[in-house]
């Protein structure tokens, strides 16, 4: 068995382990920046036709300049933030466990072990990750993020 926190995954179930460099998508990025550019210069618009802006501003322009400020600041951070280290393993039914450790080495020596493991049943190995988290993942969650799978309905808390 494979323990990833409170799941224990069968070795023979497991499919796929791979340890790689996790990216953002780009375009999903720049889309939901796009989206929160509309959505600000249409409220601001909305206001600067008739609301008042003076509890934020003495004129309101201020408003104007920081809120596409902050959105275009949070894009570029995005954008050039490197890739995070994840282990995947994936399982027969298409489940998948991610994982991250802030060295890609030590990931590809667990995914060493997690094979050597299958291969060799008495094998036992201890390792200490740390629960991925991408923007579609309960931050709060178990260590285990399933996606995909038969019927799977995920962890409920």
């Amino acid at each position: 068995m494979l323990w990833v926190g409170s799941a224990a995954i069968p070795l023979h179930n497991i499919t796929w382990v791979d340890a790689f460099k996790h990216r953002r998508s780009r375009w999903g990025v720049f889309g939901r920046t796009l989206l929160g550019l509309t959505a600000a210069f249409v409220l601001l618009a909305a206001y600067g036709a008739g609301g008042d802006l003076s509890v934020l501003a003495d004129d309101g322009q201020g408003v104007r300049v920081i809120v596409p400020a902050i959105l275009v600041i949070s894009l570029l951070v995005a954008l050039f933030t490197p890739g995070k280290p994840v282990l995947a393993i994936e399982m027969a039914g298409g489940s998948r466990a991610v994982v991250t450790l802030p060295n890609m080495e030590e990931l590809r020596q667990i995914a060493g072990q997690v094979v050597y493991a299958i291969n060799h049943p008495d094998a036992e190995f201890t390792a200490v990750v740390n629960q991925f988290n991408s923007s579609n993942t309960n931050h709060f969650g178990p260590v285990v993020n399933m996606n995909g799978g038969r019927g799977n309905t995920g962890i409920k808390l």
